[in-house]
């Protein structure tokens, strides 16, 4: 695994070896990043972006963010495998200035966040919650709620295709791509 795009292409990205974690392929999160920046329909500019990574694993999306140049990442991660990889990583890569690490399930963080406690909005959101996790749309419903996203914004979700979550009813999908067994949902609220 390795950043594929920006200023810290081409480095690597340490990651566990238990099957819990289940990191984004380099293709898949190279497709990805390509539609962030060449869709008409997505739209959205990585660059001075604040950025929320949800279920972060190893960081390799906030990460690849970082690489170009948002301003800030903020990564919620529970899994102790993970979290242990994804701080060697933002070490590694010298990018604790533009990251915030949160070791924190992720309806609890929503559930506590307030832009009292974190001033900005964000202008991406990337959930990539583990298959079998079915509080999806749940996640979805409080980010909407919580009003976290600034105007001009867009969630990414990565879920297992046979997964029934019905994401299309509480956002509005843009893009919808099948990579394997996965599917990426690019969608904004309506």
């Amino acid at each position: 695994m390795r950043i594929i795009g920006g200023k810290l292409k081409n480095k690597k990205l340490h990651f566990p070896e238990n099957p819990k974690t289940r990191p984004l392929k380099d293709s898949v999160r190279e497709n990805v990043f390509n539609i962030l920046s060449h869709s008409n329909n997505v739209a959205i500019d990585i660059k001075n972006s604040e950025v929320l990574d949800l279920y972060a694993g190893t960081g390799s999306f906030g990460l690849e963010c970082v690489s170009r140049e948002a301003s800030k990442v903020v990564f919620v991660e529970n899994d102790l495998d993970a979290l242990t990889n994804l701080k060697k990583n933002i070490k590694n890569l010298n990018s604790e200035n533009k990251t915030i690490l949160l070791n924190q399930d992720v309806l609890e963080f929503l559930n506590l966040l307030t832009l009292e406690l974190y001033k900005e909005k964000f202008n991406i959101i990337f959930l990539d919650p583990p298959y079998q996790d079915k509080k999806c749309v749940e996640v979805v419903k409080i980010i909407k709620k919580k009003e976290l996203l600034n105007k001009k914004h867009i969630i990414v979700i990565h879920r297992e295709i046979k997964s029934e979550d019905h994401i299309d009813k509480c956002l509005n999908i843009i893009e919808k791509r099948v990579y394997g067994r996965s599917e990426i949902f690019f969608g904004r609220f309506f």
